[in-house]
């Protein structure tokens, strides 16, 4: 599991750095990082299915209702918590919206885990590129969570 965390961290680290490059204008630097950023998932998703980790859809949903529960129950609190005592107004901010956010994720998950078996009609689901808010259906004109405009909103395909 050190390897997936490792791994996964690196194709996060890799997209920010490519993010960066496209800013400063180095295109192909851009896109050096976001091949590895690439490579990297592959070697994370080969190590946590090694590990036994991707089971039935299912246990998959209920493995995310419980890490999403924890997250905004005990984990943000803690950082916020922490942030706060420091004096750090930017990691409060950031994680005070993610804590937010990852109780709609586990929302969304409790409904998928309610709509497995039936002929629920899909739905589209939009994530705001500022604090990671994910709904369904459509995007909202602002963002609930951190005031976003609608435009901010990307559709997962």
């Amino acid at each position: 599991m050190g390897a997936f965390a490792g791994e996964s961290q690196a194709n996060r680290r890799y997209l920010a750095f490519a993010q960066k490059a496209d800013e400063e204008g180095f295109e192909q630097v851009a896109k050096l990082f976001r091949a590895a950023a690439a490579a990297e998932t592959v070697h994370a998703l080969n190590h946590l299915r090694v590990a036994g980790e991707v089971k039935s859809t299912a246990d998959n949903l209920k493995a995310a209702i419980g890490g999403e529960t924890f997250e905004f129950t005990k984990m943000y609190p803690d950082y916020i918590n922490q942030a706060n005592k420091e004096g750090n107004k930017k990691a409060v901010y950031t994680f005070d919206l993610a804590n937010k956010v990852e109780q709609v994720h586990a929302g969304l998950f409790k409904k998928a885990v309610e709509n497995l078996n039936s002929d629920a009609p899909l739905v589209d689901y939009y994530v705001c590129d500022t604090c990671g808010n994910t709904v369904e259906g459509s995007p909202p004109d602002r963002c609930p969570i951190c005031g976003a405009p609608r435009a901010g909103f990307k559709k997962v395909e």
